[in-house]
């Protein structure tokens, strides 16, 4: 449990391990801190499902009893259509952007024993000034997070919020800016809690950014300029020796700034185009990933001397485009858009296996967890695939509801497994029905 305070900086009588406080789970790593139920179907193991206005793919995050997630709400539904878009990000599911018209950007708290809605806030009513990606993306694609005491919600260009847990509006802060991400696939870039500061980063086409808020008031506390085109990779929050850090993924750098006060700590080469996947530590080593034109994984190492090359392994082998990795015990856990799942030695980079092909041709854009025994890997199809932990490559289970689309990642809490479709949420568990 030290290590998870040392990776969320929240106190531990805030957050408890088996709660899901951050879209990559208690230690942002995608680990659960419980098991999960394993076999499920449309009749069985199904707790309760709710009906989700709008649409958004963030995934929901868990504390206590409590669920949260945002959604964007079209004011007018005729007013909705599908525009052809330049670049496709691969899956072929329709045209690649939306036209945009008014939403109703809102955050919902669930029960999380009944899925009976405990409140919710309409942060804002607007027209975006662009799109998303009609098939992938979302006005709702940034998780909430929690510190145990407030939730926080970004709706990007749209604002920042934070609310207390019963649903009161503590602060919101405009960014200044209308991102403009590319080829319009949509914002979506989840901020991260580090100390006293709300990071959130804002890589766009032209003049991207870095700001850091007072996380209890709202107020700016430094901001500084970023030399990137659009990511959408989350920044990881970690120590080193007795400082916080918070590195960044990037096109052209990765970065490391001190949260408290945006001092820029060091820097190294950057990962290619479209930057998605979350950066996670393995002991001194950080790691990175992207997956598209320019594929690569880098690992280098925290707190290098100035003069000393930080490159600890790099590959162009297995690496994701779009879902973020798995860090448990050791290994690191890689999934394609096309279902092929690579496990390589987190220290090492040596590889464990490469690429291995899911059932059935898996496409898929959540981003997998671990609980338990096994890796979770969420498909386009509405399956789920258990992959049992090791360096072995084993499909154990694959459980299944009908007519389902997963694009959001799931969550896992106190034993239960959250799957979030494109129109309904999902609570599974063990002797559920």
């Amino acid at each position: 449990m030290k290590h998870l305070s040392l990776l969320l900086c929240v106190p531990l009588t805030a957050l408890q391990e088996k709660d899901w406080p951050h879209w990559r789970g208690p230690t942002a790593t995608g680990v659960a801190g419980c098991p999960a139920p394993t076999s499920w179907s449309d009749q069985e193991h199904v707790r309760w499902k709710v009906d989700v206005p709008g649409r958004g793919v963030s995934t929901p995050i868990v504390l206590g009893e409590r669920l949260f997630l945002t959604t964007a709400v079209p004011v007018d539904e005729t007013q909705v259509s599908p525009a052809e878009g330049s670049e496709s990000s691969g899956g072929g599911r329709g045209p690649s952007s939306t036209k945009p018209s008014e939403h109703s950007f809102e955050v919902h708290c669930l029960d999380r024993r009944s899925g009976k809605t405990l409140w919710h806030h309409v942060t804002c009513r607007a027209t975006p000034h662009e799109g998303h990606h009609a098939a992938y993306g979302s006005y709702a694609s940034s998780s909430p997070v929690t510190d145990g005491e407030r939730l926080y919600v970004s709706f990007g260009s749209r604002g920042l919020y934070a609310f207390d847990l019963d649903g009161k509006l503590l602060w919101s802060f405009d960014l200044g800016a209308k991102l403009a991400m590319r080829n319009s696939f949509g914002e979506g870039l989840t901020p991260v809690l580090a100390g006293d500061a709300l990071v959130q980063v804002c890589d766009q086409e032209q003049d991207s950014f870095v700001v850091a808020l007072d996380k209890r008031t709202g107020k700016e506390l430094w901001r500084r300029p970023r030399e990137e085109p659009s990511t959408w990779s989350t920044p990881l929050v970690t120590t080193v020796g007795d400082a916080l850090q918070v590195v960044t993924a990037g096109t052209n750098k990765m970065r490391n700034y001190a949260p408290a006060s945006g001092e820029l700590l060091w820097e190294h080469d950057g990962l290619g185009l479209n930057v998605i996947p979350a950066v996670v530590r393995e002991r001194d080593t950080v790691i990175a990933m992207s997956g598209y034109k320019e594929p690569r994984i880098l690992a280098l190492t925290l707190g290098a001397a100035p003069d000393a090359d930080p490159l600890v392994w790099s590959t162009t082998q297995g690496c994701a485009y779009t879902a973020s990795p798995v860090l448990c015990n050791g290994l690191y856990y890689t999934v394609t858009d096309k279902g092929a799942l690579s496990c390589f030695d987190a220290a090492t980079g040596s590889v464990h296996y490469l690429e291995e092909r899911l059932p059935r041709g898996s496409a898929l854009k959540a981003s997998p967890v671990a609980a338990g025994e096994f890796l979770y890997l969420p498909t386009e199809d509405g399956e789920v695939h258990l992959v049992r932990l090791g360096t072995k490559f084993d499909v154990a289970h694959t459980n299944a509801l009908s007519e389902q689309t997963f694009i959001s990642s799931p969550a896992v809490a106190q034993g239960e497994l959250f799957l979030r479709g494109e129109t309904q949420l999902f609570c599974i568990g063990d002797g559920g029905g």
